[in-house]
């Protein structure tokens, strides 16, 4: 429990309402850091109510933007952050993600619903008592102020603790950044990277209850960013502290998280694993936003048990076409949909073969990506790099049945997808 716990072991029990109740008030208020595995869900002391766990949950909340006509930001968006989850929030730019973090974070006014950090409703608490420390974009640091001056700055101005805490807190936190011998040096003459991890640090100093990043690698190189990602994870993995991360890169999202929430328009369209949101997209935007080259998607037609594409026919296996028939709700009109590396070359005579014909060969080191035609449409394959198939020529190529996609035509709902949406249930449940 860390040495806040060691302090109070005297002056403490356990109540029946799972509490912790404290007769003598404690030296200092106790951190996210001191309460992260506590064992019971609240200590209460005379200095204050002190909420163990740092789950947050969005209820039904919305956004509108007073203009003519309105704009709907966010439109009534609810899911829950567990304790110590890695959530990322990820959309195309203008979808909502960042107007969302910025509610929870207090910079937002909500226009309905409720935020929940803990058990407390945040809804028109300020920012600073939320127990939040949030990384931006620009990493907003103050230019004339040094490095250890812009992570001090905070606890100086909304704690009362003494500047030797304070400073332990800074070089803690360097250390854990590995910058710690830029502490005297200003903004300006800090790498991106260096001024990215003195932004990181000042939200570690405030040991939050919750880390809020807002795009935080948008602006470094492709290498750093790389690098600044896997910083990230081990960062969140050592203090175990609720983690909210929006960005438009989906890569970003798919190896960082612990679970990712797809919002567009305001709307969210899943939440998941990784694994689920990339295997098991429960709608079109979601199957052709994640994934790059894209999901492969054709129109296709239901003729008894065959799909009818332009150019090509697939017969269905006849438990496939059952299950199609259970969701389908008496329409016949589908996208299909297929990732790149399950499609492969065909291998002799074998059913459900289609003719593609190769445009262009792209060498990518382990892969070559196939761009081909299928009478007119754009079809990727990821095939080993070993296979080089000859350009300018048709080819054979069949689609994994085992991981093909329908998507209803009418409202673009997988409905192959082999688990129900788990819109509301939190990774570590």
């Amino acid at each position: 429990m860390g040495q806040y716990f060691l302090y109070l072991s005297a002056y403490c029990y356990v109540g029946t309402d799972s509490t912790l109740q404290v007769s003598r008030a404690p030296q200092s208020t106790p951190t996210a850091r001191d309460l992260h595995h506590c064992s019971v869900t609240t200590i209460i002391t005379p200095l204050g109510y002190y909420p163990c766990m740092s789950d947050v949950s969005i209820e039904n909340v919305r956004k509108v933007y007073d203009s003519d006509p309105e704009v709907v930001a966010v439109d009534d968006v609810s899911f829950e952050i567990a304790d110590g989850e890695f959530l990322t929030i990820v959309g195309p730019s203008g979808s909502g993600k960042s107007t969302l973090l910025r509610m929870i974070a207090g910079l937002e006014d909500i226009s309905g619903g409720t935020i929940r950090i803990g058990d407390r409703a945040v809804n028109g608490i300020q920012p600073q008592d939320r127990d939040v420390a949030m990384v931006f974009q620009n990493y907003a640091l103050y230019p004339h102020m040094t490095a250890r001056k812009n992570m001090s700055y905070g606890l100086q101005l909304t704690t009362d603790l003494p500047d030797s805490e304070i400073d332990d807190r800074v070089k803690e936190a360097a250390e854990m950044m590995g910058v710690e011998d830029q502490l005297d040096k200003r903004p300006g003459n800090l790498s991106g990277g260096q001024q990215q991890r003195i932004a990181t640090g000042r939200a570690i100093v405030r040991e939050p209850s919750v880390f809020l990043f807002d795009e935080p690698l948008s602006n470094l190189d492709a290498k750093l960013r790389l690098h600044m990602r896997t910083e990230l994870q081990q960062l969140q993995d050592k203090l175990g502290t609720t983690t909210i991360y929006v960005t438009h890169d989906q890569e970003e999202a798919m190896t960082m998280s612990d679970r990712i929430a797809v919002i567009d328009q305001g709307t969210l369209q899943q939440i998941g694993t990784p694994d689920e949101i990339y295997h098991q997209p429960k709608n079109l935007f979601v199957a052709d936003f994640v994934g790059s080259p894209p999901m492969n998607t054709f129109e296709v037609t239901l003729s008894d048990s065959t799909l009818v594409g332009s150019g090509f026919e697939y017969e269905l296996s006849e438990d496939l076409l059952s299950h199609v028939s259970q969701y389908a709700e008496g329409i016949n009109e589908f996208v299909l949909g297929i990732r790149p590396e399950n499609i492969r070359l065909a291998n002799g005579d074998e059913p459900n073969v289609i003719s593609a014909h190769l445009d262009v060969r792209e060498p990518v080191g382990s892969d070559n990506y196939l761009h081909m035609d299928i009478d007119g449409e754009e079809c990727w394959v990821r095939v080993p790099g070993g296979v080089t198939p000859e350009t300018n020529r048709e080819h054979e190529i069949v689609f994994d049945e085992e991981h093909i996609h329908l998507f209803r035509h009418s409202d673009g709902i997988n409905i192959l997808a082999q688990e129900k949406s788990r819109l509301e249930t939190p990774a570590n449940d």
